[in-house]
């Protein structure tokens, strides 16, 4: 694992630097190999914090925290970038499609389609609303990511416009913004 650590308003402490590295010994039971880690640790008057940016296997997570001591905001941003991976670990769990269940949810489907009478018009079957939070492109990605969809609508952090990214068939990714003539 290849961990960065950076000091931002405070003298370099190899003590807080060796603790960070201990407590991101963690995640490796989470994500395989090539791992790295960059850790910014700040203090801006009384406010510790610290941010950790982790990167694996086209996965990207990032969390900070925001406390009174340095040490307990490490503790609080390596426990939230744990939760964050072990909901990963398990949504990929879940995608996995057993060989017994492959036919059950083919049946669902098959019945699914019959029970919906034809029409001549379109007909919206499911609605769903949710908070359009401000974050960059990179966040919304590793979001997307995280979430495994296939597009994303959020508010661009630059322009504060409603921008939509969306996976294209080869891999990348597209982004849709808003003309402003």
């Amino acid at each position: 694992m290849q961990i960065t650590t950076t000091f931002r308003h405070l003298e370099p402490s190899e003590a807080l630097k060796s603790y960070a590295e201990d407590k991101l010994q963690r995640i490796r039971k989470y994500i395989d190999e090539p791992i790295t880690a960059q850790v910014f640790l700040a203090v801006e008057k009384i406010r510790h914090s610290a941010d950790v940016t982790i990167t694996a296997k086209g996965i990207t997570i990032k969390a900070s925290e925001e406390t009174g001591d340095m040490y307990a905001a490490i503790d609080m941003v390596l426990d939230k970038i744990e939760r964050q991976l072990q909901r990963y670990k398990d949504r990929l769990k879940d995608h996995k499609i057993s060989p017994e269940n492959n036919g059950q949810l083919f049946m669902k489907s098959i019945m699914e389609a019959e029970s919906i009478e034809p029409s001549r018009e379109p007909v919206v079957i499911k609605s769903s609303t949710f908070s359009i939070k401000p974050m960059s492109v990179d966040e919304a990605v590793m979001q997307m990511d995280l979430l495994h969809k296939d597009f994303l609508v959020f508010t661009n952090a630059t322009s504060d416009a409603i921008n939509v990214i969306y996976r294209r068939k080869d891999g990348n990714f597209g982004l849709i913004e808003p003309d402003r003539a």
